[in-house]
């Protein structure tokens, strides 16, 4: 378990850790012009201001097309106000709730079909972008060839133990998927910061294969039409996203299920890398503790005190695998803009350890 720890942090990981390339913006020519699509149910406050740092973004021509989801707050208002004195609003109203589709698969189909450009960029209410130009680096990872750009959301920081774990959370699974789409293997994205063609999403039947799913919107997608030529990764912590977290445990907890319910719907040569990683984590630790418990019967069998040699080369063994974490993700998390997880990084990480296998379990046993 060691060992296949080590290949996924040292292999894998490391792409992502010690990534040199700095990404030149385009000039205003080299742009085409961008739909920024969000959907939003019940989020006022949120929208007063994500629109008007969306409308601040150092790019030459884009819209941004805002879903309204069956709101019961001021949202219609607010957006029908809005789109009267803003060009560059488009609103979509939705009043009724589609009971064979779940989550934001409908809404999001509309906005896209709404678009009026075929480059979209998705991003949800709870979340700003922390440059004016986050939109102009995005769109700068489009060359020829290029149709589907997966970028990273971090979340903001708070001393609430929830908040921890949910960053941790999001920084882990932003080095898995990161580091494949590096490597030629994307396999997701997230919602809050993912970008393809309107083109490309109509081509592949939208979210058809899985519209009955609670999540997918952006994961199971970008599993289906992501390819090592037509996928790029967005890693600037400058020029990034960033989204408001829930306060409640069990209402992440339910998340994090409806997340890996998905994983089905993935490739089998994904599912094996992630079970691979996961896997591997619980076992190292579920290794570590046996072999500790064992130290009496090492010493009854050998007549060599366990303090010898024995607990010392366990005590290196979970070191050595801490230390290769410690500089992988102080890496990743400064590539990411990430900060304030290293010095709990064993705690989360044990956490994880346990807790992600029995999400994926329950998620597993989620009913489409």
């Amino acid at each position: 378990m060691l060992v296949i720890q080590l290949c996924i942090h040292w292999i894998r990981f490391s792409r992502l850790a010690f990534l040199k390339k700095k990404l030149r913006p385009k000039l205003d020519e080299e742009l085409e012009p961008v739909s920024v699509v969000v959907c939003t149910r019940d989020a006022y406050e949120q929208l007063t201001e994500l629109i008007p740092t969306l409308l601040r973004q150092n790019y030459p021509q884009f819209e941004v097309v805002i879903v309204n989801d069956c709101s019961e707050d001021e949202t219609e208002a607010f957006l029908k106000d809005l789109e009267r004195r803003e060009p560059r609003i488009k609103c979509v109203q939705l009043r009724q709730h589609l009971n064979f589709f779940n989550g934001k698969k409908f809404p999001l189909s509309m906005g896209i079909k709404s678009a009026s450009y075929d480059l979209i960029v998705l991003t949800d209410a709870d979340c700003l972008p922390t440059s004016e130009d986050w939109l102009r680096n995005m769109v700068s990872c489009y060359d020829h060839g290029t149709e589907v750009v997966v970028g990273y959301a971090r979340y903001e920081n708070t001393s609430r133990l929830t908040n921890r774990l949910i960053r941790f959370d999001t920084l882990q699974e932003g080095m898995l998927y990161l580091s494949a789409t590096l490597a030629g293997h994307p396999f997701s994205g997230t919602g809050k910061n993912l970008s393809y063609r309107k083109r490309l999403f109509f081509e592949n039947k939208g979210f058809t294969s899985h519209y009955t799913m609670p999540a997918g919107d952006d994961d199971v997608f970008v599993s289906q039409v992501a390819t090592k030529k037509n996928t790029k990764a967005f890693i600037d912590a400058d020029n990034s996203i960033v989204a408001t977290p829930t306060n409640s445990f069990w209402f992440w907890v339910r998340q994090r299920c409806n997340k890996y319910s998905t994983i089905r719907m993935h490739r089998i040569d994904t599912r094996a890398m992630m079970a691979l990683h996961y896997w591997s984590q619980f076992l190292f630790y579920a290794c570590f503790v046996a072999l500790f418990f064992l130290k009496p019967a090492f010493s009854i069998a050998t007549e060599i005190p366990y303090y010898t040699y024995y607990f010392p080369t366990l005590v290196v063994l979970f070191l050595l695998r801490y230390i290769s974490q410690m500089i992988i993700y102080r890496g990743a998390s400064r590539r990411l803009g990430e900060h304030g997880l290293l010095p709990g990084l064993i705690l989360w990480d044990a956490f994880f350890a346990i807790a992600t296998p029995l999400f994926r379990i329950t998620g597993r046993m989620t009913k489409e």
